[in-house]
């Protein structure tokens, strides 16, 4: 139901309302008391099927056009005119005449009729709407679908003509585009310059937008034409896709990063493809790890563009979690972090997550120490592996480092099963279990670098006479090191260039 209003300016408007007012068929009903019925009388009938504004009649009437003023109940109303009807009268009530009293009918207090401008942002000989035609048709299944591979795209809009048709979806016109099934459903699409790249499960593909590919007959795009909203859709080279975490993907640049948990594989798709960056000396650490993540965990990729690093967070959905950077620079994962956050962003050279409804800001200027995430203060650790003359069995005497005073030698242990602790001080020693005991004496400079020995403090047994302090180094092929720094204790930055350690050759 809608009106015009005819202006003397240039513009035209339509009274429109939204929600249209339901029609009361045709019905009657049997008076149940003689009434003397007034406009503040109220009429009780066997029927509840009548409505505001319906005309009233009945045989032997003699007045005009009487119709229900108000409706009280189910089966009350009262008459717009007083006029007194016998006891079981039958009531016709037929359509709707009068619409004063429907409620909400005109735009006093609560209403639906609204005033629409008729021309194309209200300009001068702008283009006129009205309501024209309107096509129909009957959609022969009901029931609800769900193509999860395919794209459907509405009509256009256009904000400097203010062409808005975003709500319609003409299932006369190809606007839809499906990509295979068995690479399971989209997750992700991101937009490229004039492409739209689409992640799948098990598969990622670019769809031309606005064009078509002409092919060669090698196969090759040679160039490109049509008008087509949504064109070919192109598959990278590799089976790789997103899974079901489009959660994990971050963009810097010409540079996607994504993880596909069901091949345990971190993935770069940059200009020249995809690149399995997990690869970079992380197979067995990402395999182990992402095979451990359900459904319910999550992969949260963020870019931090402070550090211009990939982070990712892979938390399996305990209280478990693992958060590790890639940096492209040394095309390797170069640290882990001690903070479990909820979502990552950057903005302006700043890096941010989010954690517990709050936003904390990494690398800020105000915390002159590292290691501190969400107000807990964490200690920096560092785990390197030495291993000088691959085939030579070698004893390590001592460890060095270049870097900040600060640092101390937490453990150090070899590939002959011998694990030691290393620690300033003997009586805090508390593993019994330990085949080999290590003491060291705190760090010592010497032209810039620190140093010092590692020596056996093992307990003389099996009736051992030179043993002990007497004997130093560990002996293996390889060794591992864990060198820690106090931020709690000292609170400052400090920097770590180099750790190594002198050895000497060793026979079994």
């Amino acid at each position: 139901m809608a009106a015009i209003l005819e202006l003397k300016f240039f513009n035209s408007f339509w009274l429109k309302k939204l929600d249209t007012i339901v029609e009361v068929e045709n019905t009657t009903a049997v008076l149940e008391n003689p009434v003397d019925a007034s406009p503040n009388i109220i009429i009780t009938v066997d029927n509840d099927e009548i409505g505001v504004g319906q005309t009233v009649t009945w045989p032997g009437i003699t007045i005009d056009n009487p119709y229900v003023y108000k409706k009280i109940d189910d089966n009350e109303f009262v008459l717009s005119v007083p006029v007194t009807i016998p006891d079981a009268t039958v009531l016709t009530f037929g359509p709707i005449s009068n619409f004063d009293f429907i409620p909400n009918a005109y735009a006093d207090g609560e209403t639906d009729w609204f005033v629409e401008e008729a021309r194309i942002r209200g300009g001068y000989n702008n283009t006129n709407v009205d309501l024209g035609v309107k096509a129909y048709i009957v959609e022969d299944r009901l029931s609800q679908q769900h193509r999860q591979n395919s794209l459907i795209y509405s009509g256009i809009f256009n904000s400097r003509t203010g062409i808005n048709k975003t709500n319609e979806f003409s299932v006369g016109e190809d606007i839809t585009r499906s990509l295979d099934p068995t690479n399971g459903s989209i997750q992700k699409l991101y937009s490229e310059d004039t492409n739209l790249i689409v992640f799948q499960e098990f598969k990622v593909s670019q769809a031309l937008i606005d064009k078509d590919a002409i092919y060669s007959a090698e196969g090759q795009p040679i160039t490109t034409s049509g008008a087509q909203v949504i064109g070919q859709v192109q598959a990278y080279a590799g089976n790789f896709g997103i899974g079901t975490n489009p959660e994990s993907f971050a963009v810097y640049g010409f540079r996607k990063y994504f993880v596909d948990r069901n091949r345990s594989a971190v993935l770069r798709l940059s200009q020249d493809g995809i690149t399995e960056i997990s690869e970079n000396g992380m197979i067995d650490f990402f395999r182990d790890n992402l095979s451990v993540i359900g459904n319910s965990g999550s992969i949260l990729g963020m870019w931090d563009m402070h550090n211009k690093q990939y982070v990712l967070s892979m938390q399996p959905g305990d209280n478990t979690y693992k958060t590790l950077v890639f940096d492209e620079d040394v095309a390797g994962w170069t640290s882990f972090f001690d903070y479990k956050p909820e979502q990552g962003a950057s903005l302006k050279n700043n890096f941010y997550t989010f954690k517990n409804g709050n936003i904390w800001k990494h690398y800020n200027p105000n915390v002159v120490y590292s290691g501190s995430f969400y107000g807990v203060q964490y200690n920096s650790s560092v785990e390197l592996v030495f291993n000088p003359d691959v085939s030579l069995i070698k004893t390590f005497k001592t460890i060095n480092y270049e870097g900040d005073t600060g640092w101390e030698t937490i453990s150090f242990y070899t590939d002959s099963d011998i694990s030691a602790p290393v620690t300033k001080a003997v009586n805090i020693l508390t593993l019994a279990d330990l085949e080999l005991q290590l003491f060291i004496s705190s760090f010592k400079r010497k032209e810039d670098k620190y140093f010092a020995n590692l020596v056996n403090i093992t307990p003389a047994t099996n009736g051992e006479v030179v043993w002990g302090k007497s004997m130093t180094g560990v002996k293996g092929a390889t060794a591992t090191v864990r060198m820690e720094y106090s931020n709690i204790t000292l609170q400052k930055k400090a920097e770590l260039f180099a750790v190594s350690s002198e050895y000497v050759e060793s026979s079994y």
